[in-house]
């Protein structure tokens, strides 16, 4: 019997491959700077004053940066709770949204691999409620909208009211920063225009996403301006306040480095964030802004990472003993 051998030739890299290979570069440039940057920021800085730093911290201070930061992630349970309402899957409660949104962004954000983990964790979570992969995958798109909309907003108005603050980063004149800024905040409404005036789909017939009305926009606009915001101020009310430093400054730079951060894809952004807000804040007494930086980091990322690993691993053990006694 002759056997008719078939050899399939691999297809020519699309636009996609060479996008996701233009990205991986980006990721490692960006790495690289900020790690010449941050050895280079660090060379003179006594670490003995910055311990002191947070030995003097005021305690009060210190609660009050952990109650901005439980606010900040209080608020990210509502990127999900918007998405279920915008996919039509009210019917989950908001103590699902809660747990999937608080397990996902630390531990997603903590291991440096968000657009995989954090997909993964939602599906464990909202499986058992009846949601299946496309349904996650519509959420991951449409909390990723929330947190572009909130960071693009915030980001235009910091560029506004604070273009030196930027020009330090990004090297361009503080004019081009605030025409930056019109872009950016024109584009943003031009989104909340187009969604506000009719139901928007994208994506294909077979796998259509479904955006959020122009009142849900404007909703998440506001909520993720106030995540953003709350962040930010977490590292502001822990700066002493030698270094004299606006809020301004703060908020443009915070966001710039958590954008940043996160196209470099570095398990919480660690160096690149750390490098954005020495270069664009830090003058020449570095160790007070590291000070705050160390702390910041502490109940931001490293105490959020902790607490939801246990909790994501405490639910996945709970269902799985359930399982096996329900055998």
């Amino acid at each position: 019997m002759n056997v008719l051998k078939v050899t399939v030739l691999p297809k020519p890299p699309g636009s996609g491959a060479r996008l996701k290979g233009l990205g991986i570069v980006l990721s490692i440039a960006i790495a690289a700077a900020a790690i010449y940057a941050l050895t280079h920021t660090l060379r003179n800085v006594d670490y003995n004053d910055v311990f002191e730093v947070i030995r003097h911290t005021n305690a009060g201070l210190i609660a009050l940066a952990a109650m901005l930061v439980v606010t900040s992630y209080g608020s990210l349970t509502l990127y999900d709770l918007l998405a279920l309402r915008t996919i039509g899957r009210s019917d989950v409660p908001y103590r699902i949204a809660a747990l999937a949104s608080f397990t996902s962004y630390p531990i997603a954000h903590g291991v440096g691999a968000v657009s995989l983990v954090s997909p993964i964790i939602r599906y464990r979570i909202y499986s058992h409620h009846g949601l299946g992969a496309f349904d996650v995958a519509n959420i991951c798109f449409l909390t990723g909208l929330t947190f572009w909309l909130g960071n693009l907003t915030t980001l235009g108005f910091g560029l506004l009211c604070a273009p030196d603050a930027i020009s330090v980063i990004d090297f361009l004149p503080p004019q081009v920063n605030r025409c930056l800024a019109a872009a950016l905040l024109l584009g943003v409404v031009g989104f909340l225009a187009w969604c506000w005036f009719s139901p928007r789909t994208l994506g294909t017939r077979r796998w259509p996403v479904r955006l959020p009305s122009g009142p849900i926009v404007l909703l998440q606009i506001v909520i993720g301006i106030f995540d953003l915001g709350a962040a930010a101020l977490a590292m502001y009310v822990l700066i002493p306040a030698g270094p004299n430093i606006g809020i301004l400054p703060i908020m443009a730079v915070f966001i710039a480095a958590t954008l940043l951060g996160f196209a470099s894809h570095a398990p919480a952004g660690i160096g690149v964030f750390d490098a954005t807000i020495l270069i664009g804040l830090g003058g020449d007494d570095k160790e007070p802004l590291i000070a705050a930086l160390l702390m910041f980091r502490l109940l931001y990322h490293f105490l959020p990472f902790v607490i939801a690993l246990g909790l994501f691993g405490g639910v996945e053990g709970w269902r799985s003993l359930r399982a096996r006694r329900n055998l």
